[in-house]
């Protein structure tokens, strides 16, 4: 196949809800640059097909979203040092013949962070983690970058969040849901990566009664934009981000590698995005 014109897109089982290709569109059009971006809907049973026909579709890379991300990084051929940490890879691209891949989760959340609470990490020192899942790994990955000297992790099943400590060294402290309003004493920053509190789902159940009111308060989920626990947070005095930034900014790199400029997220972006959002099950 004959490129014309750079061809990116975003692969997961299922996809039409990805709101990939209105960010991604929104910058080509913003920088004025030829190229296209779309979705690819893969079942994991053809997946390492779909990637080693990656070039021949017509793509110059691509994200890789649930249920493929650590299939992604069995398959890539060079690996970022975060990827390699998390054994997972959300954005895939060429260097050569060389297919590569990092892991951009953690980006997306320190700069969303960076961007609604600047200096957040300067008094960083215990941190709350909420859930033991895939998400929680990037979360707890950039923490450490940041220097946090305590992570506690919080989870139902505590083994799991056992397992995710011993991954993670000594200054990961699991602990079951039982303790959790107690862990929030004395913390800078709570992260829920659960999906609880998400459209559809369940509430997430939490006494904030303990947290300092200086403790930013963050979420992973941005459907609804203000969660029960930003909610919460917010009316007690508590800083609060919202987990549409981090969605925003994990595309960054990925539009970088593939169309060869670096995008902003902007004020205008994030209200396309939640305008679209509004209304719009997830």
């Amino acid at each position: 196949m004959t490129i014309t014109e750079p061809r990116a897109c975003v692969i997961g089982h299922p996809i039409a809800h990805s709101r990939s290709p209105m960010i991604h569109g929104y910058w080509l059009k913003e920088l004025g640059l030829s190229g296209q971006y779309g979705r690819e809907d893969v079942a994991p049973v053809d997946f390492s097909a779909f990637i080693g026909s990656l070039r021949e579709k017509g793509y110059v890379g691509c994200n890789v979203t649930l249920p493929h991300k650590e299939a992604a990084f069995r398959l890539v051929e060079r690996a970022t040092e975060r990827a390699k940490q998390l054994q997972v890879v959300n954005t895939l691209w060429f260097e050569g013949d060389t297919l590569c891949g990092d892991n951009t989760d953690i980006e997306g959340f320190l700069s969303n962070l960076d961007d609604q609470a600047p200096q957040w990490s300067h008094s960083l020192d215990k941190a709350v983690v909420l859930g033991a899942g895939g998400a929680a790994a990037s979360i707890i990955a950039g923490l450490k970058e940041r220097g946090a000297r305590e992570i506690v992790l919080i989870n139902r099943t505590l083994e799991r969040a056992e397992i995710m400590a011993k991954r993670f060294g000594p200054t990961i402290k699991p602990m079951d849901w039982s303790g959790a309003s107690d862990a929030l004493d004395r913390c800078s920053i709570v992260v829920n990566t659960t999906s609880l509190g998400m459209k559809g789902q369940p509430a997430l159940d939490i006494d904030l009664e303990k947290l300092p009111p200086t403790a930013l308060v963050t979420d992973i989920v941005y459907v609804p934009l203000e969660t029960g626990l930003l909610r919460q947070a917010r009316e007690r005095g508590n800083p609060v981000a919202d987990g549409l930034g981090m969605l925003l900014h994990q595309a960054v790199p990925g539009f970088e590698h593939w169309f060869g400029q670096r995008p902003t997220v902007t004020a205008a972006l994030r209200a396309l995005i939640e305008a679209d959002l509004t209304g719009v099950r997830s």
